[in-house]
Formats: structure tokens, C-alpha cells, sequence
């Protein structure tokens, strides 16, 4: 499904790139018409994400950021608008992974650096690009998860991280829409990326099953029958950063491919 053109010469600005959902917000931006600023702390996986980008034609810049820093986080800002002189969109998809165990069993530290990157990395961020995002009445897209959906043990940890990330979207929307600035959450569900196939396989190992038989059980609980790709999340970041939802703020999309209804 072409997206051609629904963000013709914006910039957005990607954190958290990686070969996952990152490189596919990134890699459906440009061929939507944006140039891009790509961050990660991984410079080489920034490299292999940017010459995906030139190579669909738009311009892109790579910029080594620690979003847990001030002064890193302060750099990015600059250092996009140095490059491009405005910024259209800011996608905060970085995020750290708290410890999978009951919340009467995980340790407090773990669960405050999976905060640092998640609920206060991307309160930074858009906090310091705010001045451009007004200027551009542009919008932010969260990058959360369907953890918010339920309440099923290991998850406690990764769900008060996401739930919280969710409550500051929710209230940036509110302080920021007189600015003209839209904030919006993407919940993904289960990724069909190279992690899950490789999670899949060993669980497949373990039983002595096909692969296939562990994701036909999985996606027996999706209204659709099948899991989510990575490009068809990143199409819903597109989405809500284009001035196709320039009337959507504060708002939630899940796209789990139906299974969850909320």
C-alpha cells in the first residue's frame, strides 16, 4: 500500500533505529517524501539504516545520541536543525526493556533505567523540540505497546513503563495542542520481525514442532489470523505524522491485527 508523498519534504526525526520497527519508521518516511534524522546509541547500526534512506532518494542524517543525557539529547535537536532548519515530526520509538518478572519479584533498579529510556528519553526529546515542532505546528508519534492491554504476568514492569509513557502522551496532546503540536501513540502488538522469528523457532526447537504451528497458535488469537509487520506499524506512524490526521491528538492506535479491542 503506497504512502507516496503524505510527507513530502518534512523531517522527521526517528530515535531508538535499529534493524527493527525503527529502520521500517525510518525506511516508510522517506518513501512518503520525508528527510530524515536518525538516532540510536549504535552508530553502525545508524550507517546501515541511512544508506537505506538515500538510497529511496531523500536526504538523511545519522546523529549518535544518548537520550538518557541531557547534553546528547540537546545535541540531536541542534544537530537537526543545523542540518534541515526545521523539524516536522518527532517519532520516539527508543525504549528500554525492564525485566520480564512479577512486579512482587523485580528489582527497583531495572525497572527505573527501562523509565530512563522510555517514559523519561522520550519526555526529553520531545521537550527539547518543542521550539522547532511549534514553529513546524508538527506532531509526535510514542511508540508504546499492546502491554497496556492487559495485565498478564511477567509484563507488570514493561506495562508501568509503557502506561506511563502513555500518560505523558496523553498530557503532552493536552499542553501542546495550543501550540499546534499533535501527540499520538502507536501500540503495537506482537512485531513479526527477526527477533519474534527467532523466539519462534526456538520455541518450535523446544517442542518439536514447525515453526509455522507456533505462529498459527499465536495468531489464533488475532482477529486477522496473522501478526503485525514491522511496515505495517511504521504505515500507522506515517499516518498519524501526516496532515492526513491533522484533526487526531491524544490518541491511541492500536494495531495488533485484532487482538485486543479496547
Amino acid at each position: 500500500m503506497s504512502t507516496a508523498g503524505v510527507l513530502a519534504d518534512k523531517v522527521v526525526v526517528v530515535s531508538g533505529v535499529g534493524p527493527g520497527l525503527g529502520r521500517s519508521i525510518a525506511l516508510q518516511s522517506a518513501a512518503a517524501g520525508a528527510d530524515l534524522v536518525l538516532a540510536a546509541r549504535t552508530q553502525s547500526r545508524l550507517d546501515e539504516v541511512a544508506k537505506e534512506v538515500r538510497e529511496l532518494g531523500r536526504e538523511v542524517l545519522t546523529v549518535r545520541t544518548d537520550i538518557t543525557d541531557d547534553s546528547s539529547a540537546a545535541g540531536l535537536v541542534q544537530a537537526s536543525l543545523d542540518k534541515f532548519g526545521r523539524v516536522d515530526v518527532l517519532v520516539n520509538n527508543a525504549f528500554g526493556m525492564p525485566p520480564m518478572k512479577k512486579l512482587a519479584d523485580v528489582d527497583f533498579e531495572a525497572i527505573r533505567a527501562a523509565f530512563e529510556v522510555t517514559v523519561l528519553g522520550g519526555l526529553r526529546l520531545t521537550k527539547l523540540f518543542v521550539p522547532a515542532l511549534a514553529e513546524s505546528k508538527g506532531a509526535v508519534v510514542m511508540i508504546n505497546s499492546s502491554v497496556i492491554r492487559h495485565t498478564q504476568a511477567p509484563y507488570g514492569p514493561y506495562k508501568i513503563t509503557k502506561a506511563a509513557l502513555l500518560a505523558a502522551s496523553q498530557s503532552l496532546a493536552t499542553e501542546l495542542g495550543p501550540r499546534g503540536i499533535r501527540v499520538n501513540t502507536v501500540a503495537p502488538g506482537w512485531i513479526w520481525a527477526d527477533s519474534l522469528k527467532w523466539y519462534f523457532d526456538h520455541l518450535a526447537g523446544k517442542r518439536g514442532v514447525p515453526v509455522q504451528q507456533v505462529y498459527d497458535e499465536t495468531a489464533a488469537a488475532m482477529d486477522l489470523r496473522k501478526l503485525p509487520e514491522p511496515d505495517e506499524i511504521a504505515d500507522a506512524v506515517v499516518f498519524l505524522a501526516s496532515p492526513m490526521a491533522r484533526a487526531i491528538t491524544g490518541q491511541t492506535l492500536d494495531v495488533n491485527c485484532g487482538e485486543f479491542h479496547p
